[in-house]
């Protein structure tokens, strides 16, 4: 309970400035504000950047990847293609020679 709040130190904290920026000068404390404003809009621009930067490298990661699928896709398809197109040969060739020995039987 007797410990400092988090309030005891904002409170604080105020009153120091208003004190030493009264001696200080009546024009530093809005130069100080103004600089600590600029500071943060350019802070929020380079995080912004930084976040754009990341969803660009994602974006381009990812079209990569679908560049090098397709073709791997469609290599694949031939493949398929050309076995199946085997395997109806064999099965071709194995009705014909199925049906050559019963003809011969006969």
């Amino acid at each position: 309970m007797n410990a400092l709040q988090p309030w005891h130190i904002i409170v604080l904290v105020l009153v120091v400035v208003l004190l030493f920026g009264a001696k200080l000068g009546a024009k530093r404390l809005p130069d100080a504000a103004r600089s600590i404003g600029k500071s943060m809009k350019i802070f929020k621009a380079e995080t912004k950047d930084l976040t754009g930067e990341q969803k660009a490298e994602a974006e381009a990661e990812s079209a990569d990847t679908r560049h090098i699928a397709a073709p791997a896709q469609t290599a694949h398809d031939k493949q398929v293609a050309d076995l199946q197109r085997q395997l109806d040969e064999l099965k071709r060739q194995q009705a014909s020679s199925a049906d050559q020995p019963q003809k011969n039987a006969s």
